[in-house]
């Protein structure tokens, strides 16, 4: 209490003023003056006005209660110590007539006017009976005059309610007659789009029925009608993002995974059958699609509304030949960026496993994957963890080769656990890491030697970026509550950022070299102007819990993940939240974050990956890691989580790793 007074002294006397006191500069009042005599009959012991008075044989007044209570103890006057018994006390019944009288007055002039009427009339205060009758008809007039003004009152609030009520509701009903004409407008011209495939296809059919000559023959077809079709023209296509490492690896990885790529026998199937079979593959996809739409058609409506009523604003803003020429060819902006939503959202629906292979080795068991990350070319992977050992993986070797044959092609030991790493985009070999003991190295990985070791920080260090634009420099983020920002070229930081909470990831925006996103244990993402480091830009504010990750989707599009179980999306540009995706779980661990374009995947303590698109704020597809060489059941690896995440560039593959050290390579797939 002591400190307290200290702390706020100035304010205490302000908090305890009564509400006479704001009158204190004005002459004391009768009430002031009887305040002070009051002083005078507070009992000495109690410290309150005397109450049931009793005076002493030497002449000093207490509460009965208060001196009895003390003379137990006791046998001297509290006031003067002179010898005192219960037998030498006596009822001082002036003070207490004084007392009562003075207590009545105090009551009186504090009491409201009706209360002072009740005292009177309960005292038996005489009045005539047409003194009453008049009184009571006044009584009854304020009565009636108040329920008028309060139910007044109370129409005036249900009219406002109601008027509030019908203008909401013509706001909506004009909205929805506004999307009823986009809806209309967006059918005919989705029919007419799909009139003029119709009439294509008629006449490239019409002249595909005509007969021809055989050079006519020849150029229709790629090979002779009466001729079977070479393997090569019937066989599967590879998933879609590994064609470019199946073709570039060497003669030695040019063999196929037969239980991945299985390819009809060319042999034992007609084309008209292999025909059949695609039609039938191509309406059970079709069929997949459209159950994927009914069940996120909410999302799916309300991105579409966005996106058609943004642009319907826009259109009236400004009326250029380019909206011209979107309405003349039929689809408006606002139809054709839903088309692409709803068509890159509906392709996919689950994760397929191309390939697995296990980080940990026998001289390490601690095989936790903190990091994963595609080199430059993307044929390349580093993994890094509680291992302290880099490793790199050849990314067409992990994807072609036996699971038992896959080893890293270099790896580089550290001194502590490592979080974080970081491919230079721009230097083939040049990757950074970030540790435990808050060392920021960067390594070249064509000698396995480090480059540069930056020391300067005094706790662990959690995250590390390459900036895209100017390669020499990068940033890192430490639990001792720094960003620093480092130049390779020189020794010492060039930059240091202050901040409040521990740093848990630092993100160079693709597009600048000046500008910086920092996810913090304060709960919030701050984004940064470099040539200005004195105060952030702007502060991202709506998770609830650590911001463990901050990844660009573009140079204005923001994604984060925190331990509130949730992933969100923001705009740099105009500073403001765009979305927030949930299902996944997330309450403690790092369990990482990937974004590529439209699609964002991240990891959950349920031992499972999930993909998100960026416009549906529901899950779009997701894989649960399951062991199969363990004799582990569901329920031991569901203590396990997903620790890392990569998506490989501009393809629908993506690295994951969990906490057991099982790295896995999935592909989107329908």
């Amino acid at each position: 209490m002591v400190s307290l007074t200290t702390s706020i002294g100035d304010l205490v006397p302000t908090v305890k003023l009564e509400p006479g006191d704001s009158r204190a500069a004005e002459p004391p009042s009768t009430s002031q003056v009887e305040e002070e005599v009051d002083k005078d009959v507070l009992c000495p012991i109690c410290m309150q006005i005397i109450k049931d008075a009793f005076l002493t044989a030497c002449g000093h007044n207490f509460c009965y209660m208060c001196i009895l209570t003390h003379l137990q103890n006791k046998s001297s006057c509290p006031s003067c110590s002179r010898f005192l018994t219960p037998n030498l006390l006596y009822p001082n019944f002036l003070l207490n007539k004084l007392l009562m009288k003075a207590s009545a007055r105090q009551i009186a002039r504090t009491a409201s006017p009706l209360e002072q009427l009740r005292q009177a009339l309960e005292q038996g205060c005489e009045t005539s009976l047409k003194e009453l009758d008049s009184l009571m008809h006044l009584i009854a007039q304020k009565k009636s005059k108040m329920e008028q003004e309060q139910a007044e009152s109370n129409l005036q609030i249900l009219l406002d309610f109601l008027h509030c009520l019908r203008k909401k509701r013509l706001d909506e009903l004009n909205e929805i007659k506004s999307d009823l004409q986009f809806i209309k407008e967006d059918i005919q011209a989705v029919e007419m789009r799909r009139m003029d495939f119709y009439h294509r296809r008629d006449k490239y059919s019409a002249t595909l029925s005509l007969p021809s000559d055989e050079a006519s023959s020849r150029s229709l077809y790629p090979f002779p009608i009466d001729k079977r079709p070479s393997a090569t023209t019937l066989r599967t296509p590879i998933a879609p993002g590994l064609s470019h490492h199946l073709s570039s690896a060497g003669s030695q990885n040019k063999k196929p995974d037969v239980k991945l790529y299985e390819s009809p026998s060319p042999v034992e199937k007609s084309p008209h059958c292999l025909s059949q079979m695609e039609n039938l593959t191509q309406s059970q996809q079709e069929l997949a699609r459209k159950r994927r739409v009914h069940m996120q058609f909410g999302d799916l409506q309300e991105c579409y509304l966005q996106k058609r009523r943004y642009w319907a604003r826009s259109s009236l803003e400004s009326r250029d030949k380019d909206t011209h020429a979107s309405n003349r060819e039929g689809f408006s902006q606002g139809l054709q960026d839903f088309q692409s939503v709803l068509s890159s959202f509906t392709r996919y629906s689950r994760l397929h496993v191309v390939a697995e292979l296990r980080h940990g080795d026998l001289f390490h068991s601690a095989n936790i994957v903190s990091s994963i990350e595609f080199d430059r070319d993307d044929e390349l992977f580093a993994t890094a963890g509680v291992s302290r050992r880099i490793k790199i993986f050849d990314f067409a070797s992990v994807v072609n080769e036996p699971a038992d044959a896959q080893y890293p092609v270099a790896e580089m030991v550290t001194r502590s656990k490592l979080s974080c790493l970081s491919w230079n985009k721009s230097i083939k070999n040049q990757i950074a890491s970030s540790d435990y003991e808050g060392i920021v190295t960067v390594w070249d990985a064509a000698t396995r030697q480090s480059v540069m070791e930056y020391e300067e920080h005094e706790k662990r260090a959690w995250s590390v970026d390459f900036s895209r634009t100017e390669p020499s420099m990068l940033v890192s983020g430490s639990d001792d509550c720094k960003v620093k920002v480092w130049c390779t070229r020189q020794e010492a930081s060039a930059i240091n950022i202050d901040m409040k909470a521990n740093i848990c990831s630092v993100k160079y925006n693709p597009g600048s070299s000046f500008h910086i996103a920092i996810g913090s244990a304060d709960h919030h993402i701050h984004y940064y102007d470099l040539r200005n480091a004195s105060q952030p830009l702007h502060i991202f504010s709506g998770h609830r819990k650590t911001v463990s990750y901050v990844k660009f989707l573009s140079n204005n599009e923001l994604a984060s993940a925190s331990t509130d179980s949730t992933l969100r999306l923001w705009d740099v540009k105009e500073n403001m939240p765009l979305r927030v995706f949930k299902g996944h779980k997330n309450e403690k661990n790092f369990v990482g974050l990937t974004v590529d374009k439209e699609y964002i995947a991240c990891g959950s303590e349920t031992n499972e990956v999930f993909v998100y698109h960026k416009e549906i704020s529901k899950p779009a597809a997701w894989h649960r890691f399951v062991n199969s060489n363990s004799d582990e059941g569901e329920e031991d690896m569901g203590s396990y989580f997903i620790s890392a995440v990569c998506w490989k560039s501009g393809s629908p593959t993506m690295l994951a790793a969990n906490s057991q050290g099982t790295i896995k390579v999935l592909v989107l797939a329908p």
